[in-house]
């Protein structure tokens, strides 16, 4: 039944009607969730649909608890329109990436599923940890030096932050695990999240803050880099 391609439109116009409305994504963003959210339905069904859900419905939640608290420790990165085209390319355009490999080498999908499910762990696992960090860590430091550091800078984390972002890797990894089975990857997915997710940390602390690279491409970075994390894994372990 839910093989069946009828609910993705509903799924996909209900998520931009919101969306818009929320003011959670601007229009051109929406449309670009809309299109990535095509490209993962034809090449992973709707488990990878599910996972982009996953990460919007938890990432716009965390954004929004306590958006005041939040803007007196850093700038948000959601604007009042909500976020752009290139921040939704940003997070989701490794999954996009991976789902065209999938679609191009369809003997690579049993492989390549589990690494969209490390993009997309990575993703949720950035977004809980920063926006969470700043309201529930109580000790901050840089990545880097291990000095302690201003909550909200870029490379800046907390132990609560981090161990927020393993259970926003460890919700996308039991969505991948329902729909395609409990095994080692469930473990593989959670550590690339996380290895992914302190990626934007360093990448934040030695390029971000230094002007070398925007926020965007940091994102993008370290969704890749967790699905790389996992596929290496994967051939050196299965």
């Amino acid at each position: 039944m839910f093989n069946n391609a009828i609910f993705l439109p509903v799924i996909i116009l209900a998520g931009m009607a919101y969306s818009i409305l929320a003011k959670k994504l601007t229009v051109p963003a929406a449309c670009t969730g809309a299109i990535l959210a095509c490209l993962i339905y034809f090449a992973t069904g709707y488990t990878g649909v599910a996972m982009m859900t996953t990460f919007f419905i938890l990432g716009a939640a965390a954004t929004s608890w306590q958006q005041g608290k939040k803007r007196e420790a850093a700038t948000l990165a959601e604007s009042k329109n909500g976020r752009s085209a290139f921040q939704v390319l940003a997070n989701a355009g490794a999954a996009g990436i991976v789902a065209v490999v999938i679609l191009c080498y369809p003997s690579l999908h049993h492989l390549m599923l589990p690494a969209m499910a490390a993009a997309f762990a990575s993703a949720t696992a950035d977004t809980l940890s920063s926006e969470l960090g700043m309201l529930y860590g109580r000790r901050f430091f840089n990545i880097i030096s291990f000095q302690a550091d201003r909550c909200g800078m870029d490379g800046v984390v907390s132990l609560e932050g981090t161990l927020t972002g393993v259970l926003g890797s460890c919700a996308i990894a039991a969505i991948d695990a329902v729909g395609y089975g409990w095994n080692m990857n469930f473990c593989f997915i959670i550590i690339a999240g996380t290895v992914g997710n302190l990626t934007d940390s360093i990448l934040g602390a030695l390029l971000e803050r230094k002007g070398i690279i925007g926020n965007n491409m940091v994102n993008f970075l370290n969704t890749f880099t967790a699905a790389l994390v996992f596929l290496a894994m994967k051939i050196i372990f299965m």
